[in-house]
């Protein structure tokens, strides 16, 4: 049975999800595809421009995301209280960059309505545009409809091109977060098409890191990392940029076949922090997909999301 979208997506459990849409057609969304002997490799781009333009519009923050040849991946936050606290001015701004503004709406803008019925309309329309707004749900599918629309074109075709619902995980705490980053950013090297992270094109990573190299500290369109400096930030990644890359460069020289069943003695600082094994690291970072489980956390944090969610059950991947 499949379960409500509403128990998968709880902002008041966890604000941070991992999310994967795949394409449904035999066709590729990118890349070189072997069946139909064209390449797509151009739709890359498209896939990693709407995410992040999209990022500027929601408030949805993206933590990591890969685009792949069939599917994308996106880590995403949840930011429900920027979404909240949005004027009413900002909320059309936002929701008209990407839609038709209703004439009611040009009229509020303006300062024409005349009877409180309109204004009161009006509010109704604002606050449906605001609850979309930091709806994870709204914000997948805005980006696979732009998607389908440009690939039908260009396939000269109709029809579903997407699955009819993207998968997520719910990530209960730093730990789950820290592994389904890794797991996306390192899509690429266990799929064999980069040999290593920083090679990985139309990934978060490697846009991070072509950042830095240009002596910039943050991508607008990305989550921040939590540095020495920031403690107090709000909503960034909860550890450093530093440590982050240090473990991913550790996770995927054993992804690499030459290396395969070597685990250097050297750990990254990032996993003694977070007491995390680095057998069960190296797990979660590598298959994260491979058991289909919807929440990913400790025992402590997966009863959390039990009792809050009103379940019975609660079968997902538990992290020491």
């Amino acid at each position: 049975m499949t379960t409500a979208r509403s128990q998968l997506i709880c902002p008041e459990v966890t604000p941070y999800y991992h999310c994967v849409s795949r394409c449904v057609r035999r066709s590729f969304l990118c890349g070189y595809d072997n069946y139909s002997g064209q390449s797509y490799e151009h739709r890359r781009e498209w896939v990693e421009s709407r995410i992040l333009s999209l990022s500027s519009i929601y408030c949805i923050r993206i933590c990591a995301y890969a685009v792949m040849s069939n599917h994308y991946h996106l880590v995403t936050f949840i930011d429900k209280q920027a979404g909240q606290l949005l004027s009413p001015r900002e909320v059309i701004e936002r929701w008209c960059t990407e839609h038709q503004m209703p004439s009611l709406i040009q009229r509020f803008v303006s300062g024409h309505l005349v009877s409180r019925a309109e204004y009161k309309a009006c509010d109704k329309i604002i606050e449906t545009w605001r609850q979309r707004l930091y709806s994870l749900s709204w914000f997948m599918k805005e980006i696979n409809y732009e998607i389908a629309l440009l690939a039908n074109q260009e396939d000269q075709c109709t029809g579903r091109f997407w699955e009819g619902r993207f998968k997520s995980q719910a990530l209960l705490d730093d730990k789950a977060l820290l592994a389904a980053m890794a797991y996306v950013d390192l899509n690429p090297v266990r799929a064999g098409v980069a040999e290593t992270p920083e090679q990985s094109e139309h990934t978060s990573l490697k846009k991070r890191l072509t950042a830095l190299e240009q002596g910039k500290i943050k991508v607008p369109e990305l989550a921040d990392f939590m540095g020495y400096e920031h403690q107090e930030k709000r909503h960034a990644i909860p550890f450093r940029l530093t440590d982050y890359i240090e473990l991913v460069d550790w996770v995927g020289r054993q992804i690499r076949a030459d290396k395969q069943g070597y685990i250097s003695p050297q750990l990254p600082n990032i996993l003694t922090r977070l007491s995390l094994p680095q057998q069960e690291c190296l797990a979660l970072c590598t298959a994260l997909e491979k058991k289909p489980r919807l929440w990913i956390g400790s025992s402590e944090r997966l009863n959390f999301a039990k009792h809050h969610l009103k379940r019975k059950r609660m079968i997902g991947i538990h992290i020491s």
